[in-house]
C-alpha cells in the first residue's frame, strides 16, 4: 500500500452479541497452572505494595477509601468538586457549598487515611459543614456566624479543600509547570504522556485555542525531551473532538476536510521532536470517524520513518479486537510502526444510556466489568503478538492485569505500562523494583484546576464503583484471593456475559411494551443502509382532495355509525391492532422518513425520532388500554353485592393535529382515541396531509375498521365545522393557544352534551442557568433546545435566563456553537436545520428578526440559503416581559439576571401565563427544588435539553395557556377519552347471600 492509496474503512458490527464474544474469549482465556501460579505471585506482591504504602500526600485510592461513592459524602464531594471552582460569584458559591455539604455527614466523618491530602480535605470539609447545617440558608446561618468566622473563611476553606484535592491529580496548570515538575530526580528518566485538559470544542474559537495549546505543548515538550530514542521519550495525547466543533459522524466530509490537515500538522511537529503522539479514544459513535481521521493522517507521506504515532483503544468496546486488527493492517500496509495504548474505558455510563435512548439492538460496550477485564487480556495478548510493528502501551492500575500482561509478554520487551498521575504509584514503584528493565509511562493531566475537576470526577466514577479493583485493592478486609480471581472464572459461562439487571435497549420498557428500534448514526453500515432505503422509497400517495363541509359532516355521521361496533371490539383486539400498526411503522420506517423529509422539511435525525415516537405511542397506548379497559375495577362494598367500575368510549372524537409533528402527534391523538373505544374523524394540518393519509392507510391495514377512522384533510375552516357538529363527543387538539380558545368557545356554545377538549398548545418556554452550570453542557443543551427542528417544536426554548456572572462566556460559546450548525437540504444527513414549514412562517419570523435588530442586542445572526430557510438568531433583551408571544422558529432570546434576583425571574415566567416546558441548569439542589415548587410547568428538565419528551417516560403537556392536560404519553391520558360506568349488582336478590352463608368460621 502506498501512502497515497485510498485507505480502507474500518468495518465491524456496532453492537455484537455478548454471548458470542464471551464464547470466543473464554475458549482461549485459560493458562497453564504454572503460568497462573507466576501471575498469582506477582499480583500478590503488587497488592502487598498497595496495602503497605504510606503515601504522605495521598492519592485517588485514599480518596476512594475515605469518601466512597456509595455514601452521601462521596456523592456530595464529587458534585462539589465538579463545579465549585468554576463558580465566580460569592453568593452562588455559598449556596452551592451549603447544598452539598448539607447532604453528607462530614462533621462526624472519621478519617481512615493517614494521607495528608485526605486528612486536610476531610478537615476543611468538616469544618465548613459545622458552619453550614442542612436546611439553613447562607443569609441565616452564615449571617449569624460572620462576626465569629466570616463567610469568606467558610468559602475559602472549602475551595482550598477542592484545590488541594485537585492539585495532586494534575501535573501542572501550564505545560511549563508540568515539565518542571516532571524533571527526573533519579538517574532513570521517567516517561510522560501529557494530556491538555479541557472539554471538546463547541466553537471554531475553541478548536483554534486547543490546536494552539497542543502545538505549544509539543514545542515545550520537544525542547526538553533529551536525547533518548523512542519509546523512552515523552509524548502528548490529542483529543480529536477538541480540534473540531462538529466531530460527529453526520459531518464526516467536513471533519475529514478540516480536521485531518490539523492532525497532520500536529503529528509533523511531534515527529520533528521524535515524540510519542497518541490520539485519544472517543465515544463509540465516533469510533469509525476517529479511525478514518487517524488513517488519513497516519498515511501522510510526511510521517514516514517515525515510530511515534499512536492511538488509544478501549477494551470495554466490543469492537476493540477489530480495531487492533485494523490498525495493524494499516501499519503493515504502509510499512510503518504504531504505538497503541490499551485502556479499559471511561464513558461506560454514557454509552449505556445512549444505546438505550436510540433503541439499538444491543450495546457497543460490555455491560459487565468482568467482560471488559476478560477482553482487555485478550486484546493485550493480540497486541503483544503484533510486536514490533505495534508497540503496546498497557494503561492499568489493576495488579492482576499487570501480572497477567507480564506473563503473556514472555520476557520480551517492546511494550510499556501506563498509569494516571496521582494513581497507582505504590504498584508501579514495586513493579519497577522487581523489574527494573520494564518501561512505564505516566499519563499526566495539564491544565487549570477549573478544567481538572471534571476530569477528576470522571476518574472517580471510573474507579469508584464497587466492582473496581482500585476501589478495593487497598482494603485489608478484602482477601487477596478475591482480587486474584480471573475474569474468565468470574464470567464462567457465555450466558453470564451480559449484566442481569441491564436490559437490552429494545427491552427497556418490558414487560409492558417493546422500545422502538432506532439506529446509531455513528454506525456507518446502519446509516448507509437507512439512507439507501430512503432513496429507494418512492412515496406515492394518491392525490389529496380537500374535504368540503358536506364531506366533513358525512364523515362524522359515518363515524357515529361505526362507533358501536368498534367500542364493542374487545380491548385485547384493539390493543393488538395498535401493536400491529407499530410493527408496520417500524418495517416502513424509511418510507415515512422520506415522507417527513419531503412534505415536512424534516432532517434525517428529526424524521427518525418522529417515526420512533409514533411507534412508541401505538405500543404505549396498547399497553395502557389493556390496563384501563380490560375487565374493569372491582370496588369495595358491603356483602351481597358487586360494584364494578369500567371505562368505555364516548363516541366520535375529532382529532386536529399540527404540521410540526405530522406523524407522531397525529398518530398519538388517533390511537389514544381508538384505544379508548371511540370512532375518530382526523383533521390533519393543511401543510402535511400526505403523511396523515399514509398513517390512516397503515392503521386500516393493521385492522382498524374503516367506519371507525375517517380522514378529513382541508384548511382550518373544516376543523371549525367538525368541532361544531352535534354528534361530536370530544375534541383532541394540538396547536396554537388562539385556536384552542376558539375551539373551547365553540364547544361551550353548543346545546347538547358537554364534551371534553384535550388541548396541548405552545408556550414561551424558558431555561434558567446559574453560575454552577458547566458552560459546554449548557451550550449543547441550549443549541439543541432552541434550534433543532428549526425551532418548530412547541417544547422549544424561547427565553434563556443567564446569571450575569457567567453570561458573557455562556453567550459566547452558545453563539459560537450555533454558528457551526449547517442550514440546508433536510435530505442531506449533514444538515442540522432544515426549512421552516412555509413562506408565511418565514415572513413572520423575518419580521420579528427585523424588529429585534432595531430593539435588542444581536449576539448572532446566521445566514440561510435561498428557500424557506431561517438561520439561527440570538438576541439579548433588557427584560423578559419584552417577549410577549411565542416565536415559532430558530430565534433565541436571552435575558441576564442577578443571583439575588432569581425570584424576579420566576415571577416573570409566572406572569407569562404559559406552563409547557422549562429548563434548569444548576448543581444546587435547593435552587432546583425552589424552581420546581414555585412553577407549575408541565415538563421541567434539569441539567439536560428540554425537547424530545419520550412516550411513557416523560409524559408531555402543559397547563394555563399551554394546554388542558392530561399529558400525552402518560398514564392519565386514555381515561380522558372515556366515560366511566359503575355497575352494581345485588347478588343477594335471588333468595339470600349464599356466598356469605358458606363462609367458614
Amino acid at each position: 500500500m502506498t501512502p497515497d492509496a485510498k485507505m480502507p474503512q474500518f468495518t465491524a458490527p456496532y453492537a455484537p452479541d455478548d454471548e458470542a464474544i464471551a464464547s470466543r474469549l473464554l475458549a482461549t482465556a485459560r493458562l497453564s497452572p504454572e503460568r497462573d501460579a507466576r501471575i498469582d505471585r506477582t499480583a500478590t506482591r503488587l497488592i502487598g505494595a498497595i496495602r503497605g504504602a504510606d503515601d504522605r500526600l495521598g492519592g485517588v485510592e485514599d480518596m476512594l477509601r475515605e469518601f466512597a461513592l456509595s455514601t452521601k459524602e462521596g456523592l456530595a464531594l464529587m458534585v462539589l468538586a465538579e463545579a465549585l471552582l468554576r463558580v465566580p460569584d460569592a453568593r452562588t458559591a455559598d449556596q452551592f457549598i451549603e447544598d452539598k455539604l448539607g447532604q453528607g455527614d462530614f462533621v462526624h466523618h472519621e478519617t481512615k487515611s493517614s494521607a495528608f491530602l485526605v486528612n486536610a480535605s476531610a478537615w476543611a470539609l468538616g469544618m465548613s459543614a459545622r458552619v453550614v447545617q442542612p436546611g439553613e440558608t447562607p443569609q441565616g446561618t452564615l449571617g449569624r456566624l460572620t462576626k465569629r468566622l466570616g463567610v469568606p473563611a467558610v468559602r475559602a476553606a472549602t475551595r482550598q479543600a477542592m484545590r488541594l484535592m485537585g492539585s495532586h491529580f494534575v501535573l501542572g496548570e501550564t505545560i511549563e509547570a508540568a515539565l518542571e515538575r516532571a524533571r527526573p530526580h533519579s538517574p532513570r528518566i521517567p516517561r510522560y504522556s501529557f494530556d491538555m485538559l479541557g472539554e471538546g470544542a463547541r466553537t471554531a474559537d475553541d478548536a483554534r485555542r486547543y490546536f494552539k495549546s497542543y502545538a505549544s505543548a509539543i514545542d515545550a515538550i520537544g525542547r526538553g525531551a533529551g536525547e533518548e530514542p523512542l519509546p523512552d521519550r515523552p509524548g502528548i495525547s490529542v483529543k480529536l473532538s477538541a480540534l473540531h466543533p462538529r466531530f460527529e459522524a453526520v459531518s464526516h466530509a467536513r471533519v475529514m476536510a478540516e480536521l485531518v490537515p490539523l492532525l497532520i500538522e500536529l503529528a509533523q511537529q511531534a515527529k520533528a521532536y521524535d515524540l510519542n503522539f497518541t490520539v485519544d479514544a472517543e465515544e463509540a459513535d465516533r469510533l469509525e470517524l476517529s479511525l478514518d481521521a487517524i488513517a488519513a493522517a497516519f498515511s501522510d507521506a510526511s510521517l514516514a520513518g517515525w515510530d511515534g504515532f499512536g492511538l488509544a483503544i478501549q477494551a470495554y468496546q466490543k469492537r476493540a479486537e477489530a480495531v487492533i486488527d485494523y490498525v495493524d493492517d494499516l501499519a503493515r500496509g504502509l510499512g510503518r510502526r504504531m504505538m497503541v495504548r490499551l485502556v479499559k474505558g471511561a464513558y461506560w455510563d454514557t454509552e449505556i444510556k445512549r444505546a438505550q435512548e436510540r433503541g439499538l439492538d444491543g450495546y457497543p460496550v460490555f455491560t459487565r466489568k468482568t467482560m471488559t477485564d476478560l477482553n482487555y487480556v485478550a486484546c493485550a495478548r493480540k497486541l503483544l503478538d503484533l510486536r514490533p510493528r505495534i508497540f503496546p502501551q498497557f494503561a492499568t492500575h489493576n495488579a492482576l492485569t499487570v501480572a497477567t500482561v507480564l506473563e503473556l509478554a514472555g520476557g520480551r520487551g517492546a511494550f510499556e505500562f501506563q498509569r494516571l498521575h496521582g494513581m497507582g504509584e505504590a504498584l508501579y514503584v514495586r513493579l519497577c523494583e522487581d523489574h527494573p528493565e520494564l518501561g512505564w509511562r505516566t499519563y499526566a493531566p495539564v491544565g487549570s484546576h477549573r478544567d481538572l475537576l471534571a476530569y477528576l470526577v470522571r476518574r472517580l466514577l471510573e474507579n469508584g464503583a464497587n466492582s473496581s479493583f482500585v476501589a478495593v485493592a487497598a482494603d485489608d478486609s478484602v482477601p487477596v484471593e478475591t482480587l486474584l480471581r480471573r475474569p474468565a472464572e468470574l464470567v464462567s459461562l457465555a450466558h453470564n456475559a451480559r449484566h442481569p439487571n441491564i436490559r437490552l435497549p429494545r427491552d427497556l420498557y418490558q414487560p409492558d411494551r417493546t422500545n422502538s428500534r432506532g439506529i446509531e448514526f455513528g454506525d456507518r453500515a446502519a446509516l448507509n443502509g437507512l439512507i439507501a432505503a430512503i432513496a429507494a422509497s418512492k412515496p406515492h400517495v394518491a392525490d389529496i382532495v380537500d374535504a368540503t363541509p358536506e364531506i366533513a359532516g358525512n364523515a362524522v355521521v359515518a363515524a357515529r355509525a361505526g362507533f358501536r361496533s368498534w367500542s364493542q371490539t374487545p380491548t385485547e383486539a384493539r390493543a393488538s391492532i395498535l401493536e400491529r400498526a407499530a410493527n408496520l411503522l417500524e418495517q416502513r420506517m424509511a418510507h415515512f422518513i422520506a415522507l417527513l423529509q419531503g412534505e415536512g422539511g424534516k432532517t434525517l435525525d428529526d424524521s427518525l425520532s418522529e417515526v420512533r415516537e409514533a411507534i412508541d405511542f401505538c405500543r404505549y397506548y396498547a399497553a395502557e388500554g389493556r390496563r384501563l379497559f380490560g375487565d374493569g375495577q372491582l370496588m369495595p362494598g358491603p356483602t351481597g353485592e358487586s360494584n364494578l367500575l369500567r371505562l368505555r368510549g364516548r363516541g366520535v372524537f375529532v382529532a386536529i393535529s399540527p404540521w410540526n409533528f405530522p406523524l407522531a402527534i397525529f398518530l398519538g391523538q388517533v390511537t389514544a382515541a381508538l384505544m379508548a373505544g371511540n370512532a375518530v374523524v382526523a383533521k390533519p394540518a393543511e401543510q402535511t396531509p400526505l403523511v396523515a393519509a399514509e398513517a390512516v392507510r397503515l392503521l386500516h391495514e393493521a385492522g382498524v375498521p374503516e367506519p371507525a377512522l375517517h380522514l378529513v384533510p382541508s384548511e382550518g375552516h373544516i376543523g371549525a365545522a367538525l368541532v361544531a357538529h352535534r354528534d361530536i363527543a370530544g375534541v383532541v387538539f394540538t396547536g396554537s393557544t388562539e385556536v384552542a380558545r376558539s375551539i373551547n368557545r365553540a364547544l361551550a356554545a353548543k346545546d347538547g352534551p358537554i364534551v371534553p377538549l384535550i388541548a396541548e398548545t405552545g408556550g414561551i418556554n424558558a431555561m434558567i442557568v446559574d453560575a454552577t452550570a458547566l458552560p459546554e453542557q449548557v451550550a449543547d443543551d441550549v443549541v439543541t433546545s432552541a434550534f433543532r427542528s428549526a425551532g418548530q417544536r412547541c417544547s422549544a426554548l424561547r427565553l434563556l435566563f443567564l446569571q450575569d456572572d457567567v453570561a458573557g462566556r455562556m453567550i459566547e460559546i452558545i453563539a459560537g456553537a450555533a454558528r457551526e450548525l449547517k442550514v440546508g437540504d433536510p435530505a442531506d444527513p449533514a444538515t442540522h436545520i432544515g426549512p421552516v414549514i412555509d413562506l408565511e412562517a418565514k415572513q413572520r419570523l423575518q419580521a420579528h428578526i427585523a424588529r429585534l435588530k432595531q430593539e435588542a442586542r444581536v449576539h448572532f445572526a446566521g445566514v440561510a440559503p435561498d428557500g424557506n430557510y431561517v438561520a439561527p438568531h440570538i438576541f439579548e433583551l433588557s427584560r423578559a416581559d419584552d417577549l410577549r408571544e411565542e416565536i415559532f422558529g430558530p430565534i433565541l432570546h436571552v435575558v441576564r439576571y442577578r443571583a439575588d434576583h432569581l425570584d424576579r425571574v420566576l415571577a416573570s415566567i409566572e406572569r407569562s401565563g404559559y406552563g409547557l416546558t422549562l429548563g434548569v441548569h444548576s448543581r444546587i439542589d435547593d435552587t432546583v427544588d425552589a424552581v420546581v415548587q414555585r412553577l407549575p410547568v408541565g415538563n421541567i428538565y434539569v441539567n439536560r435539553n428540554m425537547i424530545g419528551a419520550v412516550v411513557g417516560v416523560q409524559p408531555f403537556g402543559g397547563h394555563g395557556l399551554s394546554g388542558t392536560g392530561p399529558k400525552a404519553g402518560g398514564p392519565h391520558y386514555l381515561a380522558r377519552f372515556a366515560t366511566e360506568q359503575t355497575v352494581t349488582v345485588n347478588s343477594a336478590a335471588a333468595g339470600g347471600n349464599a356466598a356469605l352463608m358458606a363462609e367458614r368460621e
